[in-house]
């Protein structure tokens, strides 16, 4: 099939790259003219495993394309154009921005001849369909057009898997001619077993906001059973598998950790909460579970400042690991920027590095030593941190980091490394969701109720109560 991809950001590439893959025709487009450039020279704007090699494949067997302009689209040009633009959080309200998915829907309208299927790919609010199609139908009154919603459940570092194999396929249409062309694009998944859902476009838009929505909560949920685990000393890690092994629960996201970011998290539920509050709905849970993220990644660095005694200034803090999570370079609302930022301000000097974030970071973070692997971040460190969870630091040769380091406090945020290797290294270990265990086993326990105090403290001030690798990545989301 010939496909359109107006928007060569994460979503609108992985999915044009994936659509090529599967033989179809794609022309990526994108205002955004060095990008293109960029693209068509064989430069990938994004890290996502695999991507590079699936967008040189295709582009080299002339099955994916890349331009800054809409060409015409007349009968038999193309046979879907999907909408994958950017939809940020408004200054405003936070709700979703919609204001370019509008600007393509116009440009669309006054391009088409014939029949068209337009897709939204964006997350979008619900009704953003309806609105599309009013949009398009103001300008072409006599267009055969077909208004379909497709949300995309794509997750940074496994994206490809994700559309290759994906859990479900959901699909909002109002028509049968829009139907039957998204059930022929979609059939060689459908093929390799993917589940195709069709419902109301309505319906569709929703269940991206409320499937990001109950992850969320699911994320936050585990993180305070974590801190009652440190209350009560009990492990986490036990807690969490006896919890999913439960059919109705699923083991799924329910690693304990320093809190949720990325992009598509916090926008996705701030957009659902401005949406629930236009039509009068409390969504009391979803709000509660923003909340203690929010208070989680303050009290962080608050962990690390107890852990060292209760004052970090003038020491050096080694912080591995800065994206929100691995396998991506996304730093956007990353846990580490509140943890490095509140120890930077607290005095103490830090020292950075990531295999993938360093670029992004540089834009984001000041007066932090950038680094070149983890062992030179470690150089002269009374702490190192552990912030995200890299697969290239289960390598990490611990002697010799201890023989680097200075001091021997070891914050693993992650539950990443194994304890007792740290522990056989000289290294004071604190965990999330365990009891902290090195020489001082006194110190180490009154720290972590120190750690809790700070947490109910930080839940009250923004309202909410009762205060591995992965052991596979996917489980975090």
């Amino acid at each position: 099939m010939k496909l359109l991809v107006v928007g060569a950001g994460y979503v609108g590439l992985v999915s044009g790259a994936c659509f090529a893959e599967l033989g179809n025709d794609v022309v990526c487009i994108d205002r955004d003219g060095a990008k293109i450039e960029g693209l068509q020279a064989g430069k990938v704007p994004i890290y996502e495993p695999g991507l590079d090699d699936m967008i040189s494949r295709n582009v080299a067997a002339g099955r994916l394309r890349f331009a800054t302009q809409i060409a015409g689209l007349g009968g038999g040009d193309v046979d879907v154009v999907f909408i994958a633009v950017g939809t940020p959080p408004r200054a405003s309200d936070q709700g979703a921005d919609l204001s370019s998915v509008f600007a393509v829907a116009g440009e669309l309208a006054t391009r088409a001849r014939g029949r068209l299927v337009v897709v939204t790919k964006s997350t979008v609010p619900v009704g953003t369909g309806d609105a599309v199609e009013k949009v398009m139908r103001s300008t072409a009154p006599n267009l055969e057009l077909s208004v379909v919603s497709n949300p995309e459940f794509l997750r940074e570092g496994e994206a490809i898997i994700d559309f290759m194999a994906p859990d479900r396929i959901v699909v909002g249409v109002e028509d049968d001619f829009g139907r039957q062309i998204l059930e022929r694009l979609y059939a060689p998944l459908r093929e390799r077993g993917a589940a195709l859902l069709f419902m109301g476009r309505r319906g569709a838009e929703l269940v991206k906001y409320a499937a990001n929505a109950f992850l969320v909560t699911k994320i936050s949920f585990i993180n305070e059973i974590a801190d009652l685990c440190e209350a009560v000393d009990a492990d986490i890690e036990e807690v969490a598998q006896g919890v999913g092994l439960d059919r109705r629960i699923g083991g799924a996201f329910l690693r304990a950790g320093p809190g949720y970011g990325g992009s598509c998290f916090p926008k996705d539920c701030a957009a659902l909460l401005t949406t629930a509050q236009e039509q009068a709905v409390d969504l009391r849970i979803v709000e509660s579970a923003i909340n203690a993220n929010r208070a989680r990644k303050r009290v962080m660095a608050r962990r690390v400042i107890n852990a060292m005694g209760g004052n970090v200034r003038g020491a050096s803090i080694a912080v591995l690991g800065l994206t929100f999570k691995a396998e991506t370079d996304d730093m956007r609302d990353a846990p580490s920027i509140a943890i490095v930022e509140t120890l930077r301000l607290a005095g103490a000097a830090i020292r950075v590095y990531d295999p993938q974030g360093m670029p992004q970071a540089r834009q984001i973070l000041g007066d932090v030593t950038f680094c070149q692997s983890a062992l030179s971040c470690c150089e002269g460190a009374d702490c190192i941190v552990l912030a995200t969870e890299w697969r290239e630091f289960l390598s990490l040769d611990l002697d010799a980091v201890a023989r680097m380091a200075r001091g021997r406090i070891f914050i693993d945020l992650r539950n990443l490394l194994d304890a007792d290797r740290l522990l056989a290294a000289g290294f004071t270990v604190h965990g999330i969701g365990r009891r902290s265990r090195g020489p001082n086993r006194e110190a180490t326990a009154a720290s972590s109720g120190a750690v809790v105090q700070s947490v109910d403290e930080a839940n009250r001030a923004t309202g909410v109560t009762n205060a591995g690798w992965r052991r596979m990545h996917a489980v975090t989301g």
